[in-house]
């Protein structure tokens, strides 16, 4: 592959590489607004255009992503990973449609990736750098208008979410699960979309997050603003940071301070979020050397545009011959969308959510060409099938022994609210 750099204003190029973008059937962009930590490796990538692709499905998906991988060293390739690959994991099943119809696993390897960096632009590709970058530059802005016509339902009403929630106290009640994260459905499937890409841009501005990502896959579209990191390889080190626990910002700086400092003392939230470092400590004990697993930041109080989160950070060793899709394995789904014990709650939500999760609560990231990795975990996504015009997203919360049903509830809509502000945005 041929790779040369370019100064140029980012944020215009950007725009200008959406909308050169929409000729091909594999697009996917991996966008930190600007956010960075001691994990980060790039602030934004473009990937365009497959030369080969990898379409699996539960049963052997992860051995088939591994051979995948194998044979393309050295390379970006981004991909993404379902909840419903937990049925390859674990003796479980969804026995809900997959109207969305996403396979279970996909990743592709890029003709051409654009690296975004601070007044410059990375090409890598194998047609010419120069001639990418002039056709690019040639191209038209992305035209930031969209239109959404239809109308997002609940796929359960108030009353079939309060008997879940009801059925949920029970289990814990009895110790079955001391958490839980309960899930619920919104979705149109009579959905007219049209320029996804601003869609995209538009959600991303009402809530900008580290982990924001655009997937095409032919008709299919996947538009995150993902806060959360699921897991992330850096040499040897392998990290996790799962979220929970949120308060909404306020509407003056002492309003936001008293906010941050009420969340960060939530006996509540502070419970939810030790729950789950211990889930996650022990899935990647799985993979680490012994003795190395530690939680190197706990209940970190982090600020975004709309909410602040609690934000604990895990991590361990691994050797040097650890498989990559061995290291996901040990730790997936996150266990921020499950609840605990992992195998109990994942039986239950089955049982009492009303519908196949499929890409929500699952991954989307990137194997990089030196080894490391990166994947998110799919919340606050926007999915969306063309071709049969269903488009969806789903919210959920975690439910303790403290939780009371009204409040989970009304935090289901509040998540919901920022899509539906996005699309509701541009209805013409």
């Amino acid at each position: 592959m041929a790779k040369a750099s370019f100064h140029t204003d980012t944020s215009i190029f950007l725009k200008k590489a959406l909308q050169w973008s929409k000729s091909f059937e594999q697009v996917c962009l991996f966008h930190s607004n600007g956010f960075q930590d001691h994990y980060s490796e790039i602030q934004s990538l473009l990937a365009i255009d497959a030369k080969d692709e990898l379409i699996a499905n539960v049963g052997q998906a992860f051995a088939q992503i591994e051979d995948f991988k194998s044979r393309y060293p050295n390379h970006w390739i981004p991909g993404f990973l379902t909840y419903d690959l937990k049925n390859e994991l674990e003796d479980l099943q969804s026995k809900f449609p997959n109207p969305l119809a996403f396979p279970d696993a996909y990743f592709f390897v890029p003709k051409t990736t654009i690296k975004f960096l601070e007044n410059e632009v990375i090409i890598e590709t194998d047609d010419d750098p120069q001639e990418i970058f002039d056709l690019i530059q040639s191209s038209n802005t992305l035209d930031e208008e969209f239109s959404y016509t239809g109308q997002v339902k609940p796929k359960m009403d108030k009353n079939a979410y309060l008997t879940a929630f009801n059925h949920m106290m029970d289990h814990i009640k009895r110790g079955d699960i001391y958490e839980v994260n309960l899930c619920q459905e919104f979705y149109d499937d009579e959905a007219e979309i049209t320029n996804l890409e601003a869609l995209f841009l538009k959600l991303n501005n009402i809530s900008p997050t580290p982990f924001a990502s655009f997937f095409k896959w032919h008709n299919n579209y996947i538009l995150s603003a993902s806060p959360e990191r699921f897991l992330a390889k850096r040499g040897q080190t392998l990290i996790s940071q799962p979220i929970k626990g949120t308060a909404k910002r306020g509407k003056t700086p002492e309003e936001d301070q008293i906010l941050k400092e009420n969340l960060r003392n939530n006996p509540k939230e502070i419970s939810e979020n030790i729950m789950i470092v211990d889930l996650v400590r022990n899935d990647l004990t799985r993979s680490a050397i012994p003795g190395t697993v530690k939680v190197t930041e706990k209940l970190g109080i982090y600020s975004f545009k709309h909410v602040h989160q609690m934000i604990s950070t895990i991590s361990c060793q691994v050797s040097e011959n650890s498989k990559a899709t061995d290291l996901i394995k040990n730790t997936f789904p996150a266990g921020s969308m499950t609840g605990a014990p992992k195998l109990s709650a994942m039986q239950l939500c089955d049982r009492y959510e009303h519908s196949k999760r499929g890409v929500y609560s699952g991954a989307i990231g990137y194997f990089a060409p030196n080894g490391d990795f990166d994947f998110n975990v799919v919340i606050r996504t926007i999915l969306y099938n063309a071709k049969d015009k269903y488009l969806s997203f789903s919210t959920g919360g975690a439910i303790t022994i403290e939780a009371q049903a009204e409040y989970e509830y009304q935090e289901c809509l509040t998540k919901a609210s920022a899509i539906l502000q996005a699309l509701s945005n541009s209805v013409e």
